[in-house]
């Protein structure tokens, strides 16, 4: 059974830092394309960080950002704890939202899904809230 789990959402003031975690199990976490979406009520899920499988097959652990994250977030993942990382840092208010971590398997000879649809993933957590106060 495939399970994600987030942690590590709270409420921290602007400027603040959260390291979110995505556990995972039920399936092979290092040989599948890890992201993280994130949604607030009202609009659809957005793509903020996405990262390659870690062998230098699969992509050697790529990482990518949505402009919005870019230079404040940081993607990684541990495959030996099978869990997916999100760090954040110098949080504003248009940071606060639910966050999710997806899981997608690298296809062969394919890249991994992109963060411009949610529906590329099929696997999702719950979701953590990060809230961010001015």
């Amino acid at each position: 059974q495939v399970r994600l789990m987030e942690s590590g959402g709270g409420s921290v003031q602007a400027g603040g830092s959260l390291k979110l975690s995505c556990s995972t199990s039920g399936f092979p976490f290092a040989g599948y394309c890890m992201a993280w979406f994130r949604q607030v009520p009202g609009k659809e899920r957005v793509g903020i960080a996405r990262i390659y499988p870690s062998s230098e097959f699969s992509g050697s652990g790529k990482t990518f950002y949505a402009h919005s994250v870019e230079g404040r977030f940081t993607i990684s993942r541990d495959d030996a704890e099978n869990t997916l990382y999100l760090d954040l840092n110098n949080l504003n208010p248009g940071d606060t939202a639910m966050y999710y971590c997806a899981a997608e398997a690298k296809p062969l000879n394919f890249a991994c899904p992109g963060l411009e649809r949610a529906d590329d993933y099929s696997d999702w957590g719950q979701g953590t809230q990060v809230t961010v106060s001015s």
